[in-house]
């Protein structure tokens, strides 16, 4: 007998607002206090070698605790786990915006991520179990890979608005606006129950491996990009990430109940679609990084006029999502519209490789960024639907965390990467192209510094095409039979009545 699908939640409509509210609060965090960091510099007086754990600290606590915080999601209440952590990261905000010094700037923004990992999680496993229909998936999966895209852009254009006409502390306050809202709508979200959850227990050895393996490859990231790849420091911190990741592994496929069960991360397609998302924000992180520099060290502009030079990427990546992807999912198979996708994402960066020292906004930089989000923007509607398609009940909080860490890992390697990228293209075209006298010294210095740019946009660029052509081999758009409802697992949460329907195409 063939189980019948419950009826849709009337109000999941309402709840993926607040939802998608939450997910922007959590993204443009990553992004918002960049602008804003010279200013609570010169405030509160730390040094450039600290000021890049502002940063660091809250990406450290968000993907280190990524995998944890889905699994409490699943084990206890994604509600609950939705609210607890719109709650404590408006609290963490509240801490960071009244700082006095240092550490209590650093230790907020670590809090913060900590939350944060609890909450992204939560409200994407909300999603994924509270639209079921196709046609309404796409259209949800459509905007919150919209918001999860262009909510960094968005952060930089806050960031340079509340530094500019407030304080920098407004870019850590104004969360506690975002969190309220998410708070008071938690009452559109389902309060639902997986059977078969109660007794259960979390991996606690897995979730100190992951976390530990985790924090070690973000950080080693992180220091490969002021330090080098060749570091002791950064091989010391990648080898141990390697070296906790795979005990993990192993770990997993022992124990009874896993903090990631592997068929979450070994299913083709989920597989292949957390492998696109990390490379989406390969390209699209180094590329804040290059143009926020860019724009205001060669095209002086000022950090607010910056924040809206990014606007044309946010303005592609929206429709991207909600218009092209959204629109063509239930038509078109995902494999040709995420391999279509890449392209026109790589293409954008072809455009934006084109820039020079004295080059133009508008003929450069501002239609290369459409094109590029308007590819990027078409990658991610799909991809965030098959990381999270035919996922049992008890595994969609975990299966949302894997969307997420791809997210950050994709952040970290883009910006260690490519940065590594500009520099040694940077060095090397100084050494070819050394300036005749002082005079022409600066001039040199920035001609070598944009091609940097243009050469860790070409290595991006050819990045984005490689993942696309990867990704027709990857996905598999044949209908499969593996879907789940929330009604046919048992009390032991095994799947007791498969319910055929078609695959991801």
């Amino acid at each position: 007998m063939v189980s019948v699908a419950a009826e849709p939640d009337p109000r999941r409509w309402k709840a993926l607002v607040f939802i998608c509210l939450a997910e922007l609060m959590v993204v443009l965090d990553g992004t918002i206090v960049n602008i804003a960091l010279p200013s609570a510099q010169q405030d509160l007086h730390f040094s450039d070698a600290d000021r890049q754990w502002v940063v660091t600290a809250y990406a450290l606590a968000f993907g280190g605790l990524l995998l944890f915080g889905g699994r409490v999601a699943d084990l206890w209440n994604r509600r609950h786990a939705f609210l607890l952590g719109a709650v404590g990261f408006a609290a963490a905000s509240a801490v960071g915006g009244a700082a006095v010094n240092t550490a209590m700037l650093m230790g907020s923004r670590a809090v913060q991520g900590a939350f944060a990992a609890l909450l992204a999680p939560a409200a994407l496993s909300l999603l994924s179990v509270m639209f079921t229909r196709a046609d309404e998936r796409a259209k949800a999966f459509g905007v919150y890979g919209a918001i999860a895209g262009a909510g960094a852009a968005i952060g930089l254009l806050l960031g340079g608005v509340l530094t500019e006409y407030l304080t920098w502390r407004w870019t850590l306050l104004i969360n506690i606006a975002f969190s309220a809202v998410a708070a008071l709508g938690v009452r559109y979200v389902a309060d639902e129950r997986v059977p078969g959850r109660r007794g259960r227990r979390l991996d606690l050895p897995g979730a100190v491996l992951a976390t530990g393996g985790l924090v070690c490859l973000v950080y080693g990231l992180t220091r490969a990009e002021s330090d080098g790849w060749a570091a002791p420091v950064t091989l010391s911190l990648l080898g141990g990430a390697v070296v906790l990741l795979a005990v993990f592994v192993v770990l997993e496929a022992r124990v009874p109940e896993p903090l990631l069960p592997l068929r979450v991360v070994l299913d083709r397609n989920r597989g292949g679609a957390y492998l696109c998302l990390a490379v989406v924000f390969v390209g699209m992180f180094g590329l804040f990084l290059f143009l926020t520099f860019y724009l205001q060290r060669d095209l002086g502009f000022s950090p607010l006029v910056c924040g809206a030079a990014f606007l044309p990427l946010t303005v592609g990546i929206m429709i991207g999502a909600t218009l092209i992807g959204t629109r063509l999912a239930p038509l078109v198979p995902a494999r040709p519209l995420i391999t279509a996708g890449f392209l026109v994402g790589a293409s954008g960066l072809v455009v934006l490789a084109q820039i020079t020292p004295t080059g133009s906004y508008t003929t450069v930089v501002l239609p290369g960024m459409f094109v590029m989000g308007l590819g990027l923007g078409t990658v991610l509607m799909p991809a965030v639907g098959l990381a999270t398609h035919a996922v049992t009940p008890r595994d969609a909080g975990v299966a949302s965390a894997m969307v997420t860490t791809a997210q950050q890992i994709g952040c970290a390697v883009g910006t260690a990467l490519l940065n590594t990228v500009a520099a040694t293209a940077t060095a090397a075209h100084l050494r070819e192209h050394p300036p005749l006298d002082p005079a022409t010294a600066l001039t040199a210095t920035a001609r070598a510094t944009v091609h940097g740019y243009s050469t860790a946009m070409w290595c991006a660029a050819g990045i984005l095409a490689v993942v696309g052509v990867a990704a027709a081999a990857l996905i598999d758009h044949r209908p499969r039979t593996t879907a789940v409802r929330p009604a046919d697992e048992g009390g032991d949460g095994h799947r007791r009545t498969p319910v055929r329907e078609a695959g991801p195409s």
